[in-house]
């Protein structure tokens, strides 16, 4: 039982064509096609992250703004104090 993780079962009709890791280019196309994809994918995704979290944002500094003022003394509780 002694295979490794990959050749643990014997497929027959299947062809798998691989080449070598040291063989491969590691950063071709990165500037070419790299850079223009992902402002492309930036765009098309900007308008479904971004409001979310904008909203959040509002929310809780609504709620910051709030709670500091619920912390705070009202002056004009004490206009009559000598």
């Amino acid at each position: 039982m002694g295979g490794h993780f990959g050749e643990l079962a014997k497929v027959n009709g299947i062809v798998i064509h691989k080449i070598s890791p040291f063989e491969q280019k590691a950063f071709a196309g990165f500037i070419s096609k790299g850079v223009p994809n992902t402002f492309r994918r930036f765009r098309s995704q900007v308008f479904r992250v971004a409001p979310p979290f904008i909203v959040g944002y509002l929310v809780y500094d609504y709620v910051e703004n709030l709670h500091a003022s619920y912390l705070r003394k009202n002056p004009a509780d004490f206009e009559n104090d000598e």
